[in-house]
């Protein structure tokens, strides 16, 4: 089993389209997609046209899911800039998605943690707003009652893989299309990943072993920040034009 996992796109069609390119010569057996695919200062619309086309697992993300369970005056800047290019069809797919799926040969999707859509995971925040690896025992502690070998996780933006004690692997592909943004929860802090190119992942099974691996794509990113400056995020334009929120 060939799978390609992408995640937080945050309505970067541009990324989407040069990711799924690479994909299509990649020779997977299915796309999953880990949810936060339409919020963003970009282009939730034309995103979510191309993802609703696509044969794919889709499990939702925290701002997926802000732009149906709140009213348009409790949203954050990222959702509200979706909800208003939105359709009554774009929101009706969403409200369909699941929080978390299981996939045959035992792939566990989920969008933060198998319990939260808002809580990271591979990743800690410190009350200094540093950021670090999260402890190991605090990584297995979350994934306790997922018997699946494989995990499937996003929303912090950061690549990363993690193999358990017992043998089962976590992966986040990262970003296909926001490498970096700010946050205050749980405590300020800034995460950015030091490159443009748009993230996602291959994992193979071979002979029962999960195989990982993490691709860059590069893109033409420069209409992608153009949009972000025109709707007054100018962190986000940083950040799509060259990984950075916060440069040297």
């Amino acid at each position: 089993m060939r799978i390609a996992a992408i995640a937080d796109m945050h309505g970067n069609i541009a990324a989407l389209e040069a990711v799924l390119a690479d994909i299509r010569t990649q020779g997977v057996d299915t796309i999953v997609c880990l949810g936060d695919m339409a919020s963003g200062p970009f282009d939730p619309r034309l995103t979510l046209d191309l993802l609703m086309t696509l044969e794919m697992s889709v499990v939702l993300g925290n701002h997926d899911r802000y732009l149906i369970d709140r009213p348009r005056d409790r949203m954050g800047s990222w959702d509200t800039i979706a909800f208003d290019q939105l359709d009554a069809h774009h929101l009706d797919w969403l409200r369909g998605i699941p929080a978390t799926q299981v996939l045959a040969d035992g792939v566990f999707l989920c969008h933060a943690t198998p319990r939260s859509d808002e809580t990271y995971w591979l990743e800690t925040v410190t009350p200094e707003g540093a950021i670090r690896m999260s402890d190991q025992a605090a990584i297995e502690a979350q994934a306790e009652g997922v018997p699946q070998s494989l995990i499937l996780c996003a929303h912090t933006h950061i690549p990363r893989a993690v193999r358990l004690r017992d043998g089962r692997l976590i992966v986040n592909p990262g970003s296909a299309g926001c490498p970096g943004y700010r946050d205050r929860h749980p405590y300020p802090h800034v995460m950015q990943t030091g490159t443009p190119d748009a993230s996602y992942a291959i994992i193979d099974r071979v002979r029962g072993a999960w195989h990982v691996s993490l691709r860059l794509v590069p893109y033409d990113s420069a209409e992608m920040a153009a949009l972000a400056e025109r709707n007054f995020m100018p962190d986000l334009a940083r950040a799509a034009a060259t990984g950075w929120i916060v440069p040297a």
